[in-house]
């Protein structure tokens, strides 16, 4: 099973099914049996972390750190050419309505936010990290709605249900696309504090022999002229080794916020 759904919004899916056919194809090339033609795309995400016969997926750092780890390995993470990006590393855009008056994070005290998850490293972790050091270990928001999805997230700021959300910086550059009304009607505040990208994965039971060949069959995807339109459209611009000690980033930021009396985004 092959699953990609982090990034899959609708006018990305064929440069994510690209992707994963030529991927695919190398893996075929390298000896893989049982290799699946088409990703799964009815499956959710964080059943997809758990599914023991997960070939390739991708990942949110901060629910493997918290829940999930030991059910994947990660691969490789990639790098993303967008505001907020860097060398396997990401980071989430903080947005408010174009009309907000407030032109600094610490003046959204009291106000309503929405997140996508309650697990979600770029949605509320990132974003925490960010509200800690003003929080001064009480509540800093009058609510927290958690939407489902960073689109919608966005969605209810720009509706003015929420006043502030952090969106995913690589999906805010692809709302940019999908979405620009949506976008238009937004003004990002700044960004979060960074983390690792969200990883390839594997399952943890893949052998090691095909583990060397998903890496390779990346690198390859990152490279090969075939792909160059896919990697544009998905904002790709290479892969780093999937950083250790696993996971320490994004625990250190929770620490850190747990030290400042601020354990919960609230």
């Amino acid at each position: 099973m092959a699953v990609l759904p982090m990034y899959d919004l609708p006018p990305l899916r064929a440069a994510t099914d690209a992707l994963w056919a030529f991927v695919a194809t190398h893996l075929r090339a390298a000896g893989e049996r049982d290799v699946p033609d088409a990703l799964d795309r009815t499956l959710g995400h964080v059943a997809s972390w758990q599914h023991p016969s997960l070939l390739l997926g991708q990942a949110c750092e901060y629910p493997l750190a918290v829940r999930y780890g030991a059910a994947v390995q990660r691969l490789a993470t990639p790098t993303y050419a967008v505001p907020g990006g860097g060398p396997g590393r990401y980071s989430s855009v903080i947005v408010v309505r174009r009309d907000e008056q407030a032109r600094e994070l610490g003046a959204l005290r009291g106000r309503v936010c929405a997140i996508n998850e309650r697990d979600s490293n770029s949605g509320m972790n990132l974003l925490r990290a960010a509200i800690a050091p003003l929080a001064g270990g009480t509540c800093f928001f009058a609510a927290v709605i958690e939407s489902g999805a960073h689109w919608s997230s966005a969605r209810l700021v720009a509706d003015g249900e929420a006043d502030v959300a952090a969106i995913d910086c690589v999906t805010f550059a692809h709302l940019a696309v999908a979405d620009p009304a949506l976008v238009g009607r937004l003004r990002p505040l700044g960004f979060t504090p960074s983390s690792p990208a969200l990883p390839f994965v594997t399952a943890a039971a893949t052998p090691p022999v095909t583990v060397a060949r998903l890496r390779a069959a990346l690198q390859d995807a990152m490279r090969s002229p075939l792909l160059a339109e896919a990697r544009r459209v998905l904002c790709l611009a290479g892969l780093e080794p999937s950083p250790e000690p696993a996971y320490e980033t994004v625990r250190a930021l929770e620490r850190a916020a747990r030290e400042r009396g601020y354990p919960v985004l609230c």
